[in-house]
């Protein structure tokens, strides 16, 4: 689920941005690390005291990650500063929340201008990850503005399922949470992980969270004897305990769905706007408001790869069609999309996050821009208002790398710059983590909520295995710098479908960066992109060669071979070839 282009080559514009919420939570991780607790006594005048939750909360070869909560038990403060040292070489990497510095084996966090100021009694918290040799040992102590909290060391075992304990306190009744996976487990879907589990190998992954793809009308009741929404919903329940969960729906049945391209396909016709207000979206926002299920939190992905057409696949672009004019003349994305988000986003429980693409379709400036504010267009259309987005989601179903290490936008070869590389090709991105944080800013810009969320869908992005990069590339010209260096390896940035070479990426996990409500893996892994060859189906999926591994490209992946993997069923169906190659290649390995 790719699309792309358009190019140009106006100066360049800051890439950064902030989030306002305090709290990091791990509550989504199948964590794999240990929890330590310090109390420190608060005797003396100016009372001093604190406790700090130090929580190893995934952990994989040679990294970890890591989330802390620092608890002020003595006097007001206005600003902090934690210290504390590693005992087994462990190094503090990439921080958030936080401001993190190591000088041998000491480590200094000192708050951010958000996140300064603690009352008597009152809580932050931040994150990293970090590096190891091996062995990996919770601190013994940590020091707050220069006072030992003093107190036991007690670590756990590693927790085989998410933690069931939120580390945050729930929002009041009938308010929605900044964040909605901070302190929460999230629903991991039987039918999914029972697949996964089934593969050799599997249950190493078959117990982590996946999006339900509500992506025709039959889904809602379940389909063909699958689960349908009610039935998930009450799994969801089951698993909920006494804590906080998550359920992720993907809610994707627009009318003439996917106008670039043919594997996912709708069963509705470009016409029929009324047909998916009353006989889709109605029933699920009928069901999702029972009260029954008003204590979950329900995460809804709407309408994947779809607005971002209106502005890259219309006449004009060298990647135009036809369908996609006939849905920018009757305005039924739009609608559609204005409709889904006003109906949900009107259920207390219920949090709204709009496909914004991925920076190898919208990365350009031409696209960047005209994209955001269409996705305006869209959150104020059918009666709804930007209040009603509470955040948006990219990469969703892709593959574009979260993080490329070893080369950066700003960087140039023998005068050259990056952006001139056939890979890059003048896009101002090189990652995910970097499109979506400026995509943040933008919308946050253009009137969305300041604190407004971003998902990444990390389920494919990994990127590991052998042919993945230890170091940039040789200098000999920018493009032996950028393909030697670069973790991506799909054969151009424009391939979509069931990628060869492509892992797993990083796990579900709670606020992992500024801006970043959550990675998640909203496309199940295993699941197939579309089919390699034509196969009849009443689910209105078509056959696109792109899906084909023979096809030698279009004007949209630059006339190059697919790079799919044979064999492939149709899109959403059971795909164990590629669920063995994710695996395979997962990054952080499995």
């Amino acid at each position: 689920m790719s699309r792309t282009l358009a190019r140009t080559t106006p100066p360049a514009r800051s890439r950064t941005t902030g989030r306002t919420a305090l709290l990091a939570a791990i509550g989504l991780i199948t964590a794999t690390g240990a929890t330590a607790t310090v109390m420190a006594s608060t005797a003396g005048a100016a009372a001093a005291g604190c406790k700090v939750e130090y929580q190893i909360t995934n952990q994989w070869n040679t990294g970890f990650g890591a989330n802390v909560i620092v608890t002020n038990t003595g006097d007001p403060v206005s600003a902090w500063t934690l210290e504390w040292s590693y005992a087994n070489g462990q190094q503090a990497t990439q921080g958030w929340n936080a401001t993190i510095t190591q000088s041998g084996a000491a480590v200094t966090a000192k708050n951010l201008s958000y996140n300064g100021a603690l009352a008597t009694g009152g809580s932050t918290s931040f994150g990293f990850n970090g590096s190891h040799t091996g062995t990996n040992t919770v601190p013994a102590t940590f020091k707050l503005n220069g006072v030992t909290c003093n107190g036991a060391i007690d670590p756990t075992q590693p927790p085989t399922t998410p933690p069931t304990t939120p580390p945050t306190t729930p929002p009041p009744s009938g308010t929605k949470a900044d964040n909605p996976y901070a302190g929460a487990k999230v629903y991991v879907n039987p039918e999914w992980s029972a697949k996964a589990a089934a593969e050799p190998g599997g249950t190493k992954v078959s117990n982590q969270p996946t999006g339900v793809w509500l992506d025709r009308t039959a889904a809602i009741a379940g389909a063909n004897g699958s689960m349908g929404l009610r039935a998930h919903l009450d799994a969801a329940l089951a698993q909920k305990g006494s804590g906080e969960l998550v359920v992720q729906l993907v809610i994707y049945n627009l009318p003439g769905r996917d106008c670039s391209a043919l594997a996912s396909n709708g069963e509705l016709g470009p016409t029929e706007i009324d047909k998916y207000k009353t006989q889709y979206i109605d029933p699920i926002a009928t069901i999702l408001a029972d009260s029954k299920y008003a204590g979950l939190r329900i995460v809804t992905t709407v309408e994947i790869d779809s607005l971002p057409n209106l502005v890259t696949n219309v006449s004009g672009r060298p990647t135009a069609t036809a369908n996609c004019d006939v849905m920018k003349t009757n305005g039924n994305y739009v609608k559609g999309v204005g409709y889904a988000l006003n109906k949900l986003g009107s259920i207390a429980n219920v949090y709204n996050y709009v496909d914004a693409g991925h920076h190898g379709w919208l990365g350009w400036d031409d696209n960047f821009g005209a994209s955001a504010e269409m996705f305006k267009q869209a959150a104020t259309a059918e009666g709804s208002t930007i209040s009603k987005v509470h955040g948006f989601i990219v990469n969703t179903a892709n593959y574009s790398a979260l993080k490329e290490d070893y080369f950066k936008i700003e960087d140039s070869v023998n005068g050259t710059s990056v952006r001139q590389s056939k890979w890059v090709d003048w896009n101002r991105y090189t990652d995910e983590l970097s499109y979506a944080q400026a995509m943040r800013t933008k919308l946050v810009s253009l009137g969305f909520d300041t604190n407004l969320g971003m998902l990444i869908d990390t389920s494919r992005n990994g990127w590991g295995g052998t042919a993945r990069p230890a170091g940039p590339g040789a200098l000999t010209s920018v493009d032996t710098y950028v393909n030697g260096g670069r973790y991506d390896r799909r054969i151009h940035l424009g391939n979509w479908c069931n990628q060869s070479g492509a892992g797993l990426g990083e796990r579900p996990q709670a606020a992992p960066a500024a801006g970043i409500d959550a990675y998640v893996w909203i496309k199940p892994p295993g699941e197939s992109d579309g089919a390699s060859k034509e196969i009849p189906n009443d689910e209105g999926k078509g056959f696109d060669r792109m899906c084909d591994p023979t096809y030698t490209g279009n004007v949209r992946n630059g006339n190059s071979m697919s790079g799919s993997l044979p064999n492939a069923p149709l899109a959403g169906q059971w795909f164990s070839a590629q669920f063995q190659e994710l695996m395979k290649n997962a990054h952080p390995a499995l």
